[in-house]
């Protein structure tokens, strides 16, 4: 071979190699998302440290333990009983709390944790029975896709995140009434361009506790 066609064998695979990186991500070959580990939970619901010398300001206080009080009238109530007022009180309180999305794998159609599931659900468990997380209180938000009715889809992400709660309680010994559960359905969307994709199908953890 000559060395004009080798050097245009090369450049032709150079420019293949380019074009390949320049793909936008959700186009070509697709990769399912990776699952957090029970570490990378651990890390994204710890409470950030205050610096030395900053303390909390007596609004930001007042704030806190009125936030404790709702979340502690929480304790034990069924999923399906939380108001619309009460979801959207939570929603406020995770803008601020340390939180992690988690892409569990349900069948469809289907609030049981299956194969496809468990090893997201079990990192969970891991993370907050950890030396860490432990006796702290959580709230596990149920979310869906856009498929199907708003009332359906109501019911669905409050059992899924019943059974999150169910299986992690069972499993890792942890108190029932340090996990609050809500659902949402399918009315905050982490996706809303792909209304359907498989992340708007998720379990958000919140850390509601004050420490």
């Amino acid at each position: 071979m000559s060395a004009h066609h080798t050097t245009q064998k090369l450049n032709l695979t150079c420019m293949i190699v380019a074009v390949g990186l320049a793909l936008p991500v959700g186009l070509g070959v697709g990769f399912a998302a990776e699952q957090p580990s029970a570490e990378q939970i651990i890390q994204a619901l710890k409470p950030a440290r205050l610096t030395r010398g900053l303390t909390t300001s007596p609004a930001d206080a007042a704030r806190n333990a009125e936030e404790a009080k709702f979340v502690n009238s929480l304790r034990n109530r069924p999923t399906r009983s939380l108001t619309t007022v009460e979801r959207e009180q939570i929603t406020s309180i995770a803008q601020k709390r340390p939180r992690i999305d988690l892409e569990v794998n349900f069948d469809f159609n289907s609030d049981h944790i299956g194969s496809k599931a468990s090893s997201q659900v079990t990192a969970l468990g891991e993370a907050l029975s950890s030396s860490d997380l432990k006796g702290g209180t959580f709230i596990l938000a149920g979310h869906t896709d856009a498929k199907g009715s708003e009332t359906y889809n109501q019911g669905l992400s409050e059992r899924r995140a019943d059974a999150v709660k169910r299986f992690i309680s069972k499993k890792y010994g942890i108190d029932v009434s340090n996990l609050v559960t809500v659902g949402y359905g399918k009315t905050q969307l982490k996706n809303q361009a792909v209304p359907f994709a498989s992340e708007n199908r998720r379990v958000q953890v919140i850390n509601a506790s004050d420490k």
